[in-house]
């Protein structure tokens, strides 16, 4: 955790994530068909919010098997050596 010092408070530890889809070539893959067409859902400060957003953008699209959301871990591609120290 980090400390506020304009208001002695403590922060949570901002752990980024990245939510992101897009239509598979194969369903037991994870290659997209077109890749400049992703729905880059957001960038989110913890997994909970992250987790939020994969569901509403999952069920928006439910109906369309060969789409996928996916969330990728930022901070542990920031920061590789501390990631055994991450709680999810």
């Amino acid at each position: 955790m980090s400390d506020d010092t304009a208001t002695g408070e403590e922060k949570p530890e901002q752990l980024l994530h990245l939510v992101m889809g897009g239509r598979l070539t194969d369903l037991a893959d994870t290659e997209f068909e077109d890749v400049s067409k992703l729905d880059i859902v957001g960038v989110y400060p913890n997994y909970a919010k992250a987790h939020d957003a994969w569901k509403s953008a999952a069920q928006r699209t439910v109906d369309d098997a060969a789409m996928r959301y996916f969330i990728v871990h930022l901070h542990k591609l920031l920061d590789p050596e501390n990631d055994a120290d991450c709680q999810d």
